[in-house]
């Protein structure tokens, strides 16, 4: 079959488009974020000081990611944050980009989190049906309630938003730990299967689990 059929031609340019759309979309994002900030703060620093600073706006959006991140740690900002998301919901246009933007940012801790877990492959929801799930190590000892061995316990992330999904506690010995990487797993997972990740993935991993 040619390299450059037109089946072959079709997955490319919808893995392309997978790949590019999200970068591109954030790229725009936040360019236009750092040009309005830029604005905002070249005038405001123009007016009471009569200077220009380049950068000001980087520094601001830096000042104030650091302020809201060191407000919502705390119980009251974290009052004030849900209040907020709630307002938002209230809004369907305005709640539709939110959800959307906050699914982007929750997949840089979703790689954050689950980065350095082995990739299985696992009978899931039944025998006969196979998922992808990252090792999440062996639970607390209270857990361990099958006769048949010790489980491990495998988060199956759904998409679109990555923390959702099902923690399941499988049978070490169902759990086909495999050459695939998270990153992999997450574009397969999040592209419904279009993305397909290089030959030679389904091989046992080499790598013993960390637990």
């Amino acid at each position: 079959m040619s390299l450059f059929s037109l089946h072959h031609l079709r997955r490319y340019f919808l893995t392309g488009l997978f790949i590019i759309v999200p970068a591109w979309g954030t790229v725009l994002i936040l360019y236009t974020l750092f040009e309005a900030l830029e604005n905002l703060t070249g005038d405001l620093v123009w007016t009471l000081f009569r200077v220009t600073i380049p950068g000001s706006g980087i520094a601001f959006f830096c000042l104030l990611v650091l302020w809201v991140g060191m407000g919502t740690t705390y119980l009251v900002g974290q009052r004030i944050h849900q209040k907020f998301e709630l307002s938002l919901e209230q809004i369907p246009f305005v709640r539709s980009i939110y959800h959307t933007l906050k699914s982007m940012a929750d997949v840089l801790k979703f790689s954050e989190r689950f980065g350095q877990s082995t990739v299985v492959a696992f009978p899931f929801p039944r025998d006969g049906l196979w998922a992808l799930g990252f090792d999440m190590g062996l639970p607390p000892s209270r857990l361990q309630v099958s006769s048949d061995g010790p489980l491990v316990m495998v988060f199956v992330p759904t998409a679109i938003h990555p923390f959702t999904g099902y923690l399941a506690f499988v049978p070490e010995d169902q759990v086909n730990r495999i050459q695939l990487r998270p990153e992999e797993a997450m574009k397969m997972e999040f592209s419904a299967g279009l993305y397909r990740p290089p030959s030679g993935w389904l091989t046992p991993a080499r790598l013993p689990r960390t637990t």
